[in-house]
């Protein structure tokens, strides 16, 4: 069991009077998360898997939700994006059912969004919940254990089940892409040719620490740009990838427009390009070395609410900085090296128009970077 950074933050907010929300992707943990914060209690559990469960709970009256509710006072409804008109539902529960602590989840924010939004405004606090973060797997595993798996880690990545049957990596994470990857991107969009999926997954796993070029990518998987735009934001929403912008303030040299576009597990990156080769191995270290790096990142800073902004920053003339963040009004610009060059300097063009402060990160001090206090 790994002890997730979020549990203490949730646990505060039990009894607030609130529907406790968890979003994620399928398989990260969201329920053992939420049935571990009540162990001990009596609560009713309803799973939307079930279609039973998804007729009782679209669109019921308050005598009806009073029936099933019986005398619980806490619920957890799962994968709740699978239910019509879940927003009300869980409005009722809110608003007519003061004693009644509700947990949810749902493994996308596609239509669970859209539902919970306007019915639940000001009644809801809602995390992210990510595959398992490099601070959590070091705290179970202890320092030294966690060091020695680095290199695994960037090729299997951190779904709880992939850390949890060492030796089967390579099984657990093709079922994870063939059953999980694209069940509620295909249930919950428009996107009727998952081949098109396939493709646009395969580009985007091989340019991951590159521009990313929405005409380009159209010219690779046959569909227009508008489609290529529409299909990104809803891998976006389907926690399986995420953009990062082009930083630009005052130069007017600067890469504007661009963004990259990361994976939020290495090892489901692997698994679409289809190389598990070892490290030494590799041609594409760099790119593995920077989607960890990123992706722990924005971990932390969704669990520590750190209300920092995230980009990368590049020059017409190729000046370059791989991660930039903007926190409160300060900049802070960060290259990433496997291994560092130990008199490597950054771009001095961006250090004095904005006062940065830099700093490269390798193998050697990258756990600074990856576990914020």
């Amino acid at each position: 069991m790994y002890k997730r950074i979020l549990e203490k933050a949730v646990n505060e907010k039990i009894g607030s009077g609130k529907a406790i929300i968890i979003v994620g992707a399928r398989q990260v943990g969201k329920t053992t998360l939420i049935k571990n914060l009540l162990q001990g209690k009596d609560y009713l559990f309803l799973d939307a898997d079930d279609p039973t469960v998804r007729q009782l709970l679209s669109s019921p009256n308050t005598e009806q939700i009073k029936t099933f509710l019986e005398d619980y006072n806490t619920v957890f409804i799962d994968e709740a994006q699978r239910i019509d008109g879940i927003g009300l539902t869980l409005k009722i529960i809110t608003d007519q059912f003061k004693n009644v602590q509700l947990f949810v989840s749902g493994s996308s924010s596609f239509d669970l969004g859209n539902k919970l939004n306007e019915p639940l405004t000001g009644r809801k606090w809602e995390y992210e919940l990510f595959p398992i973060s490099w601070e959590e797997f070091e705290k179970k595993e202890g320092f030294i254990k966690a060091e020695q798996q680095i290199e695994n880690r960037l090729l299997y990545g951190f779904y709880p089940e992939v850390l949890n049957n060492k030796g089967k990596e390579r099984e657990i994470l093709k079922n994870l892409v063939s059953s999980y990857l694209y069940r509620d991107i295909l249930a919950f969009s428009e996107i009727r040719k998952p081949e098109i999926l396939d493709n646009l997954l395969l580009a985007l796993a091989l340019q991951v620490g590159s521009e990313v070029n929405y005409n380009e990518l159209s010219q690779i998987v046959g569909i227009n740009k508008i489609t290529i735009q529409k299909y990104i934001d809803i891998l976006e929403k389907g926690y399986i990838v995420f953009r990062l912008n082009s930083f630009s303030r005052n130069l007017r040299n600067e890469i504007k427009r661009n963004r990259k576009i990361y994976f939020y597990d290495n090892g489901l990156r692997n698994m679409i390009i289809g190389n598990f080769n070892q490290i030494k191995l590799r041609t594409d270290i760099g790119a593995l070395w920077e989607n960890f790096l990123i992706s722990e990142r924005v971990k932390q800073n969704a669990y520590k609410d750190t209300l920092t902004r995230i980009y990368f920053w590049r020059t017409k003339q190729k000046q370059e900085i791989d991660f930039v963040e903007e926190k409160d009004g300060k900049i802070f610009g960060f290259e990433f090296k496997w291994k560092a060059k130990s008199k490597m300097k950054l771009p001095e063009t961006f250090i004095k128009t904005y006062d940065a402060e830099t700093k490269v990160i390798d193998r050697n001090n990258f756990r600074e970077f990856v576990t914020i206090k």
